[in-house]
């Protein structure tokens, strides 16, 4: 593995674009969204490449941590990554010894998450690739330069930004939060985000045109949560107008990104790397989004192939994993007991589910 990852001849970034051609071909379809997202994997010492003590949401506190910027494409059938950057600290480029020991380059510059999704969603469309919708937290949405990059490129955008953000309008500028103020109560329509493991979500959604004078159709959606009146702000645009129920969709699409890290730590052990180079570390990544994505199309197959009967849920990610190692990886003797048990789980799960989807709506009752 070492030799593989370290001292073999080959390129990670062919490998990176193969995978990316692999899941557009299975997994995309006419509602698919891109998604910007960060992840961080905590890290000991000093020498692994990129890694410094900051906040990171995997541990929920500061730590020393590698961050590392994710291309996302979430469509109907599943969702996988589709590109990586890794986040390189100030600490390291201004320090030409360190990124020469870590194997990047002295002339090696400091970018920020936005700009290394800038680079992403670039190459995604330079490979002559279609961009419905980007979707992306209030990291991406805060930055003017991404957002106008994705106009520019005529790229639909669902971008969540912060209350304190300033949207322009015909009358002058105002903060999001003031404008979401002067909606009146009537117009805050009662939609489905989707339907999630307990029940269906459902949050208020109105949008707000602000009349801003460049090209396309602009707008701020506003999601208030029902249950404790929290607000969220999403920044969008596209060419043309589109309806509220595609802006509720994108913008519900974002959440699908951390099913992406889950799985590709927890299955393909996306984050289980112990490297000091960064080709090592492009080359582990690249294999592990790799991997991710095999489980996530034979997942989208089965679900087309072999609909699951109404007593289980449809397979997923992690049974498929259970499966593929018992059957292929590490045979095991008692084949028919280990299905059983798997078949046990989705209807225990199914159960479950149900369970909460009556229960939800008994309350709305």
């Amino acid at each position: 593995m070492q030799h593989l990852l370290g001292r073999a001849r080959w390129d990670a970034d062919p490998v990176r674009d193969d995978v990316r051609a692999y899941v557009l071909e299975h997994l995309r379809d006419e509602d698919a969204v891109l998604v910007v997202d960060e992840t961080g994997d905590v890290k000991k010492g000093t020498h692994t490449v990129a890694v410094q003590r900051r906040y990171t949401g995997t541990a929920g506190r500061i730590e020393n941590a590698q961050v590392a910027v994710y291309l996302v494409d979430a469509g109907g059938g599943g969702h996988a990554a589709v590109d990586r950057e890794l986040y390189i600290p100030r600490s390291w480029t201004c320090d030409p010894d360190r990124c020469r020991a870590a194997g990047l380059g002295e002339d090696t510059v400091f970018a920020p998450e936005p700009e290394l999704a800038a680079r992403m969603i670039g190459r995604f469309l330079d490979a002559a690739h279609r961009v419905d919708w980007v979707a992306g937290d209030e990291v991406y949405g805060g930055n003017p330069k991404l957002r106008s990059a994705r106009e520019e490129r005529g790229a639909d955008y669902v971008l969540a930004v912060a209350c304190s953000a300033e949207v322009t309008t015909g009358a002058g500028k105002f903060r999001a939060d003031a404008l979401a103020a002067k909606v009146p109560r009537r117009a805050w329509p009662k939609l489905p985000a989707g339907a999630g493991a307990k029940g269906h979500r459902f949050y208020d959604r109105p949008v707000i045109d602000p009349a801003e004078p460049r090209p396309g159709s602009h707008g701020l959606l506003v999601r208030r949560n029902r249950t404790t009146g929290e607000l969220a702000y999403y920044r969008c645009f596209s060419p043309a107008p589109a309806p509220l129920a595609t802006l509720v969709r994108v913008a519900g699409s974002r959440w699908r990104v951390e099913g992406t890290f889950q799985g590709g730590k927890g299955l393909a052990g996306l984050d289980e790397h112990q490297l000091r180079r960064f080709t090592s570390w492009s080359r582990w990544v690249t294999l592990a989004m790799l991997a991710h994505a095999f489980l996530a199309v034979v997942r989208a197959d089965e679900h087309t192939r072999h609909p699951a009967p109404d007593a289980l849920i449809p397979l997923t990610c992690n049974e498929i994993q259970r499966l593929f190692t018992m059957l292929v990886v590490q045979p095991v003797h008692d084949v028919a007991h280990r299905r059983c048990w798997s078949a046990w789980r989705r209807r225990h799960e199914a159960r479950a589910q149900a369970s909460h989807y009556r229960r939800q709506a008994a309350s709305q009752t």
